[in-house]
């Protein structure tokens, strides 16, 4: 039987994706239906479920189709469902991409584009702008990937490269209306972020862009160096008079998971303390930045006495070095796991709210008090897989990979540490 802790920490990472779930928040953000035609697009890891949640309620007629990941379909009626690849993408999410641009376009003023849009976006909704190709795009998405770079530098590179992104979508549907719905799983909670901001004006330019391929010191494949260097067609800026008529939705945010856990540490008798909706940097430093309150809690009571739980969310990032196997939350909490040392009383789950770490098949993992020495006992040396980016071998050898499967939601990372009296 798991330990009450461990079982604490499932029911709060349970509840965090609950609070996302579409068929939750989606209703209540519906517009009016229009006088013409609507029309639903969209693309990220909650697409199919958003569109579910979309037919479930909507009074009138409507059209359309939403990209979603592999694994992450969810049945329509009225809506095509098309799956394609994160986070790198492929040819299925290239051709889905365009039929969404084409499904927008000639539309009225009268007629109104219902945009579903969540985390994953940039990668399934990918259509190269003008003289790029997908191999470019895949390249680009690679080293990006592996450099360290944040959620909003790749996303400002993807939008400058793309036909679509930045802005791009909403110009296509102009004069229409279009609401955009967004599930965020980025810091900040940034509507020009999410799935790079289609529907919105984009506050940043190919000079932009440049700085941070030369900041992580990526200078292939040259075909991009050349269209970012071309500087042509800037993405739309604020103030654009095509995107006069676009409103934008926050309807789930990584805060809000937060508070649901917290409620749930409450209930159990737990004080909580929520760190932060946006932690970003490496996942190691963070790791050691959360090791140190949990020592603070532990030796000083402060900045909250025991039995607490230390609750956080975000996106950090992972530098590649190693050829092991894991995403950032196994990275996380495997640093973590190496710098409380065998901590008593102390236990945490670090996990993806869509039930994927990285490109594996679990969403995160679970720590215990006793999890370096189950590891020493069989032979499994925590350091040198951490140096090798293993955490998932780590936490398989002990048992403690946490597997949800696609959970149809996305509000980025959830990390909870459960501290006892």
């Amino acid at each position: 039987m798991a330990a009450p802790s461990v079982e604490l920490l499932k029911a709060m990472f349970d509840a965090a994706i609950a609070r996302a779930m579409p068929a939750r928040c989606v209703p209540r953000y519906l517009p009016p239906v229009p006088i013409g035609r609507t029309i639903i697009v969209g693309a990220g890891k909650a697409a199919a479920t958003m569109a579910q949640a979309v037919e479930a309620h909507w009074k009138g007629s409507l059209e359309g189709l939403v990209i979603t990941r592999y694994g992450h379909h969810a049945p329509c009626e009225r809506i095509e469902v098309i799956e394609a690849a994160h986070p790198v993408p492929d040819l299925a999410g290239r051709q889905a991409a365009e039929h969404v641009l084409n499904r927008v376009k000639g539309l009225t003023a009268d007629d109104l584009v219902l945009c579903l849009i969540s985390g994953g976006g940039s990668s399934l909704m990918t259509l190269p702008a003008e003289g790029l190709t997908l191999e470019d795009k895949q390249a680009i998405n690679r080293a990006l990937l592996k450099s360290g770079a944040n959620i909003s530098e790749m996303n400002c590179v993807r939008k400058h490269l793309s036909a679509i992104k930045g802005g791009r979508l909403a110009v296509a549907a102009h004069p229409a209306q279009v609401v955009t719905l967004l599930i965020s799983d980025v810091p900040g909670d940034d509507a020009a972020v999410i799935a790079s901001g289609p529907t919105v004006f984009d506050p940043t330019s190919f000079d932009d862009a440049l700085a941070i391929l030369a900041k992580y010191g990526i200078t292939e494949p040259r075909s991009v160096l050349k269209h970012l260097h071309a500087r042509r067609e800037e993405t739309p800026k604020a103030g654009d008079p095509r995107l006069a008529h676009c409103q934008t939705h926050l309807i789930a945010a990584p805060q809000q998971s937060l508070e649901a856990a917290a409620d749930v540490a409450r209930a159990a008798g737990y004080t909580p303390l929520i760190l932060g909706d946006s932690i970003e940097g490496e996942a190691r430093e963070v790791a050691m930045v959360h090791a140190g309150i949990v020592r603070q809690v532990l030796r000083h009571g402060q900045p909250v006495p025991r039995p607490c739980v230390l609750l956080s969310g975000g996106e950090t990032t992972v530098t590649v070095r190693g050829q092991g196997r894991g995403g950032r939350n196994a990275e996380f909490l495997l640093a973590l796991t190496v710098a409380l040392g065998g901590e008593r009383g102390v236990h945490a789950l670090a996990g993806d709210t869509d039930g994927v770490d990285g490109t594996e098949d679990n969403a995160g993992a679970l720590m215990t008090p006793d999890s370096l020495s189950r590891a020493a006992a069989l032979g499994v040396n925590a350091k040198a897989l951490l140096a090798n980016n293993d955490g998932y071998s780590f936490f398989s050898a002990l048992g403690d990979l946490v597997k949800t499967g696609p959970t149809l939601t996305n509000v980025n990372d959830f990390r909870a540490i459960v501290i006892d009296a």
